[in-house]
């Protein structure tokens, strides 16, 4: 699972397995080792019909509602973004969606990636 922020931007984006394991266990994370500390990132699917997101321990978590969720790992949908209230001013964009393989050369493993629509 890749991560990008930028601000009040968050973005995971998910592997052919991340999604697989997402769907069927209702959970996944990563972790990236400091080193001082552990950074995890992680989400879950919940009973709630409101998406949710908290850093609480050095640990990002996005909370996504499960009938949202349902089939993603069958279906044609890239993925979901949501804006979440924040107690001050703004929102918090979420977005997860599944990983493409680039259309550029990379030198990273994309094998397990979704493969890029634009490519046909």
């Amino acid at each position: 699972m890749k991560i990008r922020i930028k601000e009040n931007t968050v973005r995971l984006r998910l592997t052919k397995n991340e999604v697989d394991t997402l769907c069927s266990s209702g959970s996944y994370s990563e972790k990236t080792q400091f080193p001082n500390q552990t950074f995890t990132y992680s989400i879950n699917i919940t009973e709630s019909e409101t998406p949710n997101a908290s850093f609480t321990d050095n640990e990002i978590t996005i909370e996504l509602p499960k009938n949202e969720i349902k089939g993603w790992e069958t279906d044609n949908r890239v993925g979901f973004k949501h804006q979440i209230p924040l107690t001050s001013n703004g929102s918090l964009s979420i977005s997860v969606e599944k990983d493409f393989v680039c259309l550029d050369q990379r030198d990273e493993d994309q094998s397990d990636n979704y493969p890029n629509p634009k490519s046909c």
